[in-house]
This record gives structure tokens, sequence and C-alpha cells, in this order.
């Protein structure tokens, strides 16, 4: 994705992006050191104005974007040793289905064929949970299956779900 570079005279340069989702980002640093950010929605539109950084601001914003603070595992390039099985995380609300059972009694396994790994409460991970674990509200199931399998939990763990 090439990243297109324009000068503003007496304003300063926009450099813009093409989105993979769509649509175009910008960026107009000023010559006063400003840095304007647009989102054009799709190619031809209007671009709205996002925000406006300070030139420390950017720098900061710029290193979070890098992952200088967060690397996460990106799941079109992560590499599971284990066919074509993923990780996946899901909150669980206190609307969910599995709020207030047991492991055992949500047959995940079973039902999706996804394994739950862990369950994340607050700053306490449970690791390979046992049947007799309750699911709470507020917890994260962290999970193991297959694109198909994690769609099916998904539904399960959220009943409003477009899985």
């Amino acid at each position: 994705m090439p990243v297109r570079e324009t000068e503003l005279p007496n304003v300063g340069r926009k450099f813009e992006l093409d989105l993979a989702s769509g649509g175009r980002l910008s960026v107009v640093i000023g010559h006063d050191g400003t840095r304007t950010l647009y989102r054009q929605p799709d190619g031809d539109g209007d671009a709205e104005r996002v925000a406006e950084l300070t030139g420390e601001e950017a720098r900061q914003f710029g290193a979070i974007l890098g992952g200088a603070y967060f690397q996460p595992a990106e799941s079109e390039t992560a590499n599971v040793p284990v066919g074509d099985a993923r990780i996946e995380w899901y909150d669980v609300h206190e609307d969910s289905p599995l709020a207030g059972s047991s492991v055992g009694d949500s047959e995940i396994r079973t039902e999706t064929g996804a394994t739950l790994l862990a369950i994340q409460r607050g700053s306490d991970t449970i690791a390979n949970p046992g049947p007799e674990e309750v699911i709470e509200p507020g917890d994260v199931l962290v999970t193991l299956g297959t694109r198909e399998e994690q769609r099916n939990l998904q539904a399960r763990v959220n009943k409003d779900s477009d899985a």
C-alpha cells in the first residue's frame, strides 16, 4: 500500500493511504507543526476531519500504531502450530447464555468443537479450567479452534451474535 505525498503550498504536506477496508486516511502536516487527520469513507466523497494532534501527540500515537507499546499477533500472519486452529478471546457479558454455568455444563467442546484453554478473570488467569469452574459475567474465555468452531462458540457466548 503506497503512501501518496502532496505538497500543499503555504500549508504543508499531505500524506494519503488507501485502506484495505475501503476509504482513505490522510494526514496534513502543517508548517506550524500540527498534524490533522482526515478520513474519507469512500474514494470520491468528502473527507471528514478526525483529529488534530501536536507534534508530541503525533509521535506518541505513531509509536503506538507502530507497535512500540503492544505487538498483537495479527491473525493474517500468526502461525499456529496446530493446523488451521486459531486462538480467540471472548468476553462473557451478563446476558450471555454461558454466564453462571459451569465449564462442564456449558459443553463448549462438545457443542462447538473449540477447546477452552483458560478463563481470564480480572487479573487472574485460570489455566485449563476444570468442569466445575463457573463461567462468570466479566470473564474472558481463551479458546482454541478452527474458524468454524470459533464461529459456533461465538454464537453460544453471545446470544445476539451474527456469527
